[in-house]
């Protein structure tokens, strides 16, 4: 068979891993693609620039057209990041009749439509394993692997930066900003984090899985997202006191035929391989009708892993799988989605830290607010206060301002919600509350 071409758009740190695995492990390739995979064009700004890996001189160049237009060239590889360039390159590619493997998934989830249409409409592939927790062969898994059955829910860690920050505070009791900055030091954090902390990227990640899964379009601004920058490692603490890890949980279930969907820290009991998910990996759990519950872990992210994933959806294209696959996923369908469960009524417990004077009444303050919304109480913690001595009524400026966590049965996102309006009219509360949910 001849040499199947590959053009790689990008070179950064990504690239320079799939790039390494094409080069690097030629004869392998090979054998696992029945053929072999050249790559011949290499896509970058600045083609003077020195690169962490060898590659045949004239291979570099920045010139999109010329590698898209090529004749010889049967697929386009962009890790070159971000949504409006990726784009155009992407839709210039498949309108040639070149099938695409890209890791992006902020691209896929804001342009997925136009992508999959603009596939479909030229017969092409778009392959994007490594767009959902790098390494983990999670689109596959899905997509593939348990077709067999209906899905009915997802549980997943999908993000390895805000998995990572939450284990080094809990490990360590180290502050938020301190740990955040080690992330960035070790390479597990971006110069601006903020779509890794407040949740975006598991969300736009989650909307991936959701579309395979449950052939539903959705986007972040559809659910509930929270990230983690709101919490101290006093939470972590709690949490671990109560028997709990608190993670950076991405959630679809199907609820009275209803998909029920948001990312938000969540306290996770200890003894489920979830909470036990340390460091900067990944986990999803994906519960079928036929098979039970199935999980995947590994690395989410990094330079190899997401490069084994590019790799290997090169392969699938060599080979031909993947052209065959790829319409089952029926992306561009227009079937009958299943409806979202309105956030009001989703029904979970919580877990609150609230800051509030040490004086007489304030739990009994709370408590009221919650029994008037029908919110039973699980639990609180209090810890000792110090002693202000002998004064029987102290004045307001000497009552210490003190933790209260509680614990609550479950109840609907509704009640909560109007719930905490009235906690915000409670003069006892000082500063804002923490409130997650509990994975039970």
């Amino acid at each position: 068979m001849r040499p199947f071409h590959v053009a790689l758009i990008g070179l950064g740190t990504v690239g320079t891993g799939v790039a390494k695995l094409l080069v690097e492990h030629a004869d392998r390739n090979a054998r696992r693609a029945g053929r072999s995979i050249v790559l011949k064009h290499v896509i970058v700004r600045d083609a003077q620039r020195r690169r962490g890996v060898a590659l045949v001189n004239g291979l570099l160049h920045s010139d999109v057209a010329h590698a898209i237009e090529d004749p010889e060239v049967d697929a386009i590889v962009e890790v070159m990041g971000g949504t409006d360039l990726a784009r155009r390159h992407l839709l210039a590619a498949l309108n040639a009749g070149k099938d695409v493997v890209t890791a992006n998934k902020a691209l896929l989830c804001v342009h997925g439509d136009e992508i999959f249409a603009a596939a479909k409409r030229n017969g092409r592939t778009v392959c994007f394993e490594a767009a959902v927790a790098g390494g983990v062969p999670v689109i596959a898994g899905v997509g593939q692997s348990l077709s067999g059955n209906q899905i009915t829910g997802i549980e997943a860690i999908l993000n390895g930066t805000s998995n990572y920050i939450l284990t080094q505070m809990s490990a360590t009791g180290s502050a938020f900003d301190d740990v955040v900055k080690e992330a960035q030091a070790l390479g597990y954090a971006e110069a601006d984090p903020t779509m890794d902390i407040d949740g975006t990227d598991a969300a736009q990640k989650l909307a991936i899985l959701v579309r395979i899964a449950f052939g539903t379009k959705v986007q972040p601004a559809d659910f509930v997202r929270q990230g983690i920058d709101t919490l101290e490692a006093s939470d972590l603490a709690y949490a671990a006191e109560l028997g709990y890890a608190v993670k950076l949980l991405a959630r679809a279930k199907l609820t009275g035929g209803k998909l029920e969907l948001h990312v938000q820290p969540t306290l996770v009991r200890r003894d489920r391989p979830l909470a036990q998910v340390d460091g900067a990996r990944n986990m999803i759990a994906v519960d079928g009708d036929a098979v039970g519950t199935v999980w995947w872990s590994g690395p989410g992210a990094g330079q190899m892993a997401t490069a084994s994933a590019v790799v290997a959806d090169v392969i699938d294209l060599a080979v031909g799988r993947a052209q065959r696959t790829f319409p089952q996923l029926d992306l561009w369908g227009d079937g009958a989605p299943v409806p979202l469960l309105p956030i009001e009524n989703i029904r979970r417990r919580s877990y609150f830290r609230f800051n509030v004077e040490d004086r007489p009444h304030v739990v009994a303050d709370i408590a009221d607010v919650l029994g008037r919304h029908e919110i039973s109480l699980a639990s609180i913690i209090q810890h000792e206060a110090p002693d202000l001595g002998e004064a029987d009524d102290p004045p307001q400026e000497m009552h210490p301002i003190v933790p209260l966590v509680v614990m609550t049965h479950r109840a609907t996102e509704g009640q909560v919600r109007a719930a905490e309006a009235e906690f915000a009219r409670l003069s006892a509360l000082r500063g804002p509350w923490v409130r997650m949910p509990v994975a039970d």
